[in-house]
């Protein structure tokens, strides 16, 4: 119901304490600063693996083991293309050619665990890998390979006013009835000119 008039304003609610419910982010800094000790200590817990998943794409890895190797799975996913199929199998096979997995418990090694001269060798060494995809990036071939802008100093001798050119062209296609009813006039003055 609206209210006209000069009348009372019915169910005022205005001694609220709305100090209380107000939500200042005050702490917006602090909370930067907790949420990079958490990724560093998140980091320092997963030592030797790395912080962030390999985004696959797919190969023969059963879906309950990718994840405990770092490959994320997402199930609604479907390759729509045998090229990007075979790019994603090739990039998995040199994810899992450069993978070293540790074992669980010391001294108890399982069929998929790395050997022991191999995880010796990278714990000296010491080249344990942040991030995979630094490691390995996924290109866009399709992008590198499209056709881009055309610079001036590219182009052929004569294809200097291409733009005068296509434009000369669209205008003589939108006035050839003109130009022709023009003609066709001329012509008949110049025949009525000479009887």
């Amino acid at each position: 119901m609206t209210i006209k008039h000069n009348q009372q304003i019915q169910h005022n609610h205005f001694r609220k304490d709305w100090q209380r419910r107000v939500r200042c982010h005050f702490d917006q800094p602090g909370r930067k600063l907790r949420r990079r000790t958490a990724r560093l200590t998140k980091a320092a817990a997963v030592a030797p693996r790395p912080v962030d998943k390999l985004r696959p794409v797919e190969a023969g890895i059963p879906k309950k083991y990718a994840p405990t190797i770092g490959i994320s799975v997402d199930p609604r996913r479907a390759n729509l293309s045998t090229e990007s199929l075979a790019l994603n199998v090739e990039r998995l096979k040199a994810y899992q050619a450069r993978l070293i997995i540790f074992p669980r418990r010391v001294g108890q090694h399982k069929k998929t665990d790395s050997s022991k001269e191999e995880v010796d060798a990278h714990k000296e060494e010491g080249k344990i890998t942040r991030k995979t995809h630094s490691v390995l990036p996924i290109v866009n071939e399709a992008r590198e390979k499209a056709i881009g802008e055309i610079k001036k100093s590219e182009m052929g001798e004569g294809e200097s006013a291409a733009y005068r050119k296509l434009r000369d062209a669209r205008s003589e296609a939108r006035l050839v009835g003109v130009r022709e009813k023009r003609a066709k006039a001329k012509d008949d003055e110049a025949t009525a000119a000479k009887k």
